[in-house]
């Protein structure tokens, strides 16, 4: 054996001790703890919206427009083959409609539903003490269930099974249908 290759043995000898004993220690945090959410522009609101409580995030998707009095409804649109009510998410919330809604956020869960917003301001991956949730019997503003605190700024998060059942009410159906 030549000595490039001795030393070369005397070097892989530890590496190899060392990944084997990485298999028997506790796993480590891996630094993804707290929450991942869209910062989203919703008419004059800022506000976020939790990454676990959506199915999509889609840009400029084409929406046919549907006629009828429910009060924000765009229209539908189609994602991965199902067609889908998209509503507005500022007249949702009862703010002026968005001018150019160019955003579609699919939100997780059944009955499907798309919401439809103005601007996408990034993404945030918050530590878990940067969110405060409302408590459950707390008097909350509608369709919030916390803040989101940043550095510069407060952003209320956006509960999207609170809009979806908000929606429901508006279209007349049961809860749970």
């Amino acid at each position: 054996m030549s000595p490039a290759a001795g030393d070369l043995a005397d070097r892989l000898g530890p590496l190899r001790s060392a990944f084997d004993r990485s298999f028997m220690d506790p796993p480590r945090p891996s630094g993804e703890a707290g929450d991942h959410l869209l910062a989203v522009g919703v008419g004059a609101r800022r506000c976020a919206i939790r990454l676990a409580e959506t199915a999509g995030l889609f840009a400029d998707r084409p929406v046919t427009a549907l006629p009828g009095p429910l009060p924000g409804l765009l229209g539908v649109a189609t994602f991965r083959g199902v067609v889908v009510p998209v509503y507005g998410l500022a007249s949702v919330l009862g703010d002026p409609p968005d001018p150019d809604p160019r955003w579609l956020v699919l939100a997780a869960g059944t009955p499907a539903l798309a919401l439809a917003f103005g601007r996408l301001d990034g993404h945030l991956r918050l530590p878990a003490d940067a969110l405060v949730r409302y408590p459950p019997d707390a008097d909350r503003p509608r369709c919030l269930n916390g803040m989101a605190r940043l550095p510069d700024r407060t952003l209320g998060v956006l509960d999207l099974r609170a809009i979806r059942a908000e929606i429901h009410a508006l279209a007349g159906h049961p809860e749970g249908s």
